[in-house]
């Protein structure tokens, strides 16, 4: 792979998968990338680790991808043997290691060197046999793909690997029966996409603050409000006018005047615009859900809107909706089709969220398939992967910062 002098972030398709632990809380995210020559692997992988991109990540992009969460790299067996390339050691840097590096008596003195450095180090793809104690001694955490264990094999894997002073880390758990079995088995940490799953009990009515939030959504969808009664409507939950001035007022609108109420919102930015954050303040406060589920409601949102700016078809507003509407099941705990029964939603919406088509669904179908680093269904939805690369960075720093604004608590 060829790495120019001048590489900078938008070289590289990248994308972020979270870890969270025992609490749901978030405590990282693990890299994927991609670069410009077409090979997909995790961030930094055998070929694709170089001084240039590692350097260039990490000073003008890390922050931009996780904020001041943890950032789990993988790291190639030359950057291992050769570490002064990497960049120094802090709290927040994790080196993933590979078995495919290549395990030998250079490979364990130079991971004893990057730990002595004070690098943070996990283990991940091995086969836990004899010839790696020596590395599960010394790592900080293993990682383990459950998709590659059958339910008694894990057991057997957890209860051995607990012998060791080590965090053992769950990959791949994409539902939340497979998040529940592992916590019964006593992993530390959780990557996947299971807080996006709902916790469905049947019979459950919805609790009265997401029964409050569904009929502000319900009320935000409709076609047509006459400005005084959508005034009404936000200003008889003061909480939500609160946040929703905050927000209006805050760095991410760059107005040149604070706006004073709901009113002057509404003529300032206009019903659409009002409605549609409206929405995602009230879905922000319902209770009792990871502020990581917010955050990438949001993300996918804004990436939604973007991909369809830069498609030029369909209404960038609707395809937020798209997004936002994404974890509803998830924020709510209740199948996705009873929810948006209850609420006058478009057609279009509907279509893309409950049965994958019409004409949002290439865009959704996008930022789900860029969110797993499935690179190759991009180009298959109909998208440009560099406008795909492009639309994600910038969602996930405004996705960020939108999420920092709105759990804020109230002064």
């Amino acid at each position: 792979m060829h790495f120019r002098e001048d590489s900078k972030l938008s070289d590289y398709y990248l994308s972020r998968q979270p870890i969270f632990d025992v609490d749901e809380q978030l405590l990282g995210y693990e890299l994927l990338y991609r670069d410009d020559q077409g090979e997909a692997t995790a961030i930094a992988a055998q070929q694709a680790t170089s001084e240039v991109f590692i350097n260039s990540y990490i000073e003008i992009g890390l922050s931009k991808l996780v904020g001041q969460h943890q950032a789990f790299i993988n790291v190639s067996r030359d950057f291992l043997i050769n570490h002064d390339k990497l960049p120094p050691p802090s709290q927040q840097l994790v080196l993933e290691i590979m078995e495919n590096v290549g395990i030998d008596d250079e490979i364990t003195a130079a991971i004893t060197s990057l730990i002595e450095k004070g690098y943070h180090i996990a283990l991940d793809a091995f086969n836990y046999d004899q010839k790696h104690r020596s590395l599960v001694q010394l790592a900080h955490i293993v990682k383990i793909n459950i998709k590659d264990h059958s339910a008694g094999d894990l057991e057997k894997l957890v209860t051995s690997l607990r012998r060791f002073p080590i965090k053992l880390l769950a990959e791949k758990v994409e539902t939340i029966t497979q998040y529940d079995h592992c916590r019964k088995l006593g992993f530390d940490y959780y990557q996947g996409y299971f807080l996006c799953q709902p916790r469905t009990v049947r019979g459950r009515a919805l609790p009265a603050n997401q029964l409050h939030v569904m009929q502000l959504l319900a009320e935000f969808q409709k076609d047509h409000t006459e400005p005084t009664d959508l005034e009404k409507i936000i200003e008889q939950d003061v909480a939500l006018s609160y946040k929703l001035l905050r927000y209006i007022n805050s760095a991410a609108f760059s107005l040149r005047k604070n706006v004073e109420s709901i009113r002057h919102a509404i003529i300032i930015l206009g019903q659409k615009e009002v409605k549609r954050w409206a929405s995602m303040i009230a879905l922000s406060g319902i209770e009792n859900k990871p502020e990581e589920l917010i955050r990438i409601a949001l993300l996918r949102a804004r990436m939604c809107e973007l991909l369809t700016e830069a498609s030029g078809e369909g209404n960038p507003g609707t395809a937020f909706m798209v997004g936002l509407f994404s974890t509803l099941d998830a924020l709510m705990d209740t199948p996705l089709k009873e929810l948006l029964s209850m609420i006058p939603i478009i057609d279009d919406i509907k279509a893309a969220l409950l049965y994958r088509r019409g004409p949002y669904n290439h865009v959704l179908s996008a930022t789900f398939a860029y969110e797993q680093g499935d690179w190759h269904l991009i180009e298959e939805a109909g998208l440009s992967e560099a406008d795909a690369a492009a639309c994600y960075i910038q969602a996930v720093e405004w996705s960020n910062e939108s999420t920092r604004q709105l759990m804020k608590k109230a002064a």
